[in-house]
């Protein structure tokens, strides 16, 4: 049985990496706003990060699944970003922050699939995934998350928005920290590991209709990923209320993450994915319709429970599945990169040509087209699924 003592790094790495993204990801586009980049050049320097979960991840995997050394690769990776971060300082124009981001994201597109992969297999006993402990890990994740969104848009309301590279570095120093008090876990490899071949587990139609269906739900949330706080901007919000609107979506996590082992065994996880998908179609909608009313935006937002920390938590689970032992690496990779690589090139890309054109409202109008294909597809994935629900 794994020990809470085995397990509490993880959490604090969970903690610390999703703080950096708390500030990171919601004020990136604000920040290149300020430094008087256009909204397509925006997009395609946000859009870098997903372009590297095109690659980094499933390499990254490949290596750890070959060598075992989960924990020693996310500690070079940590220590790489953390360097590539002192480079926003310099004012080297879009070229150079091209060449920063892409060498920090490199790195940090790493880190969570093989945290992820390392915790799984912590979590996993006699083959039932643990929902409960996961959620309880991975809620601190959440709450990082939540107190830099929160504190980010208060100071960089009052201080502005130029010491965004300062709490870049700073944030990437904790997540040094945290990854070098993880465990030194080494899992056995077998004489013949990498002969364990992936494509007959992606050959399964219930896993294909699962990626189709995780490629366009998360294509879908691209809107919120790197256009929401622009988009709210415009709409007159100040960078409190946006954080606080981003703080909302966190909340609701934290209590999902809590409580999740109580509501999962209720349905199957393929059906878990059509509830999910269904409420991102209705969130999309609220946003694209109804954003400057705010009580239809906090509803929208509210939804986040269900259309990221539910569907993640479903994910999880019906990865360790799929991708059990040796294939646990390059699962969590592909997962990483059909799931948040090509969705954000795509999204970020498609979505700064839309708003471009036709304001940054017909963003989330595509977004909720395509969130109602991810429906199809999860249903797709319930018919070719026989697995019982997930146990607690």
């Amino acid at each position: 049985m794994t020990s809470r003592r085995q397990l509490a790094p993880f959490a604090a790495l969970s903690a610390s990496y999703f703080a950096h993204i708390g500030f990171f990801n919601p004020y990136l586009p604000l920040w290149l706003q300020e430094l008087g980049l256009s909204i397509l050049a925006i997009s395609v320097l946000v859009s870098v990060q997903a372009a590297t979960r095109l690659f980094a991840p499933y390499g990254w995997g490949w290596l750890s699944d070959r060598t075992g050394e989960r924990i020693q690769l996310m500690r070079y990776s940590a220590c790489a970003a953390l360097l590539a971060s002192t480079g926003l300082w310099w004012d080297g124009g879009v070229n150079w922050l091209f060449g920063v981001l892409l060498f920090m994201f490199i790195h940090t597109s790493a880190m969570m699939p093989m945290s992820e992969a390392a915790m799984a297999h912590l979590v996993t006993q006699d083959g039932i995934f643990n929902a409960r402990r996961y959620g309880r890990i991975r809620l601190w994740g959440s709450v990082g998350f939540l107190v830099t969104v929160m504190v980010a848009g208060v100071f960089f309301e009052r201080a502005g928005m130029h010491h965004f590279p300062a709490w870049t570095v700073a944030t990437m120093l904790a997540v040094t920290i945290s990854v070098f008090c993880l465990p030194d876990l080494k899992e056995a490899i077998p004489a013949n590991a990498m002969r364990v071949n992936v494509m007959p587990v992606l050959r399964q139609r219930a896993v294909q209709w699962f990626f189709a269906s995780v490629f366009l739900h998360v294509l879908s949330h691209i809107g919120i990923y790197v256009f929401f706080s622009l988009y709210l901007d415009s709409l007159g919000y100040s960078k409190s209320m946006i954080g606080l609107l981003w703080a909302l979506s966190v909340v609701v996590e934290i209590g999902w993450f809590f409580t999740q082992s109580r509501w999962l065994p209720r349905m199957s996880l393929p059906a878990w994915l059509v509830l999910c998908s269904a409420a991102m179609v209705l969130r999309m909608g609220l946003t694209a319709s109804s954003a400057q009313v705010l009580v239809l935006l906090l509803l929208a937002q509210a939804l986040n429970a269900l259309t990221f920390a539910t569907h993640h938590t479903v994910c999880i689970a019906l990865l360790s599945q799929h991708f059990s032992g040796r294939l646990r690496g390059r699962g969590q990779a592909l997962y990483t990169v059909i799931g948040y690589g090509f969705p954000g090139v795509i999204g970020g890309l498609a979505g700064g040509m839309l708003s471009t054109h036709y304001g940054l409202a017909s963003v989330y109008w595509a977004s909720m087209a395509i969130s109602t294909l991810a429906v199809a597809c999860a249903l797709g994935a319930w018919r070719h699924h026989h697995a019982p629900a997930l146990p607690d």
